[in-house]
């Protein structure tokens, strides 16, 4: 597997992560969705939201580090 493919792969999977932190971290805020979801208001998702969007932002974070180093 080439090495910049992986920075790339990096990229989506953050950024796929990043966003699904922010929207589980708004539902949990009651931002978002609807009222009959089980994260709607739920102070639990707002912590597990935060630890998504730290990981989703880790991975992007080394991915863009991969990917501008392999050029």
């Amino acid at each position: 597997m080439n090495i910049r493919y992986l920075g790339k792969m990096l990229i989506v999977i953050g950024t796929l992560s990043t966003i699904a932190g922010l929207m589980f971290t708004a539902q949990s805020k009651s931002l978002v969705g609807p009222q009959s979801s089980f994260m709607y208001s739920n102070p639990e998702w707002t912590i597990n939201g935060f630890m998504i969007l730290g990981v989703g932002l880790a991975v992007l974070f080394s991915g863009i580090v991969i990917w501008i180093y392999t050029k």
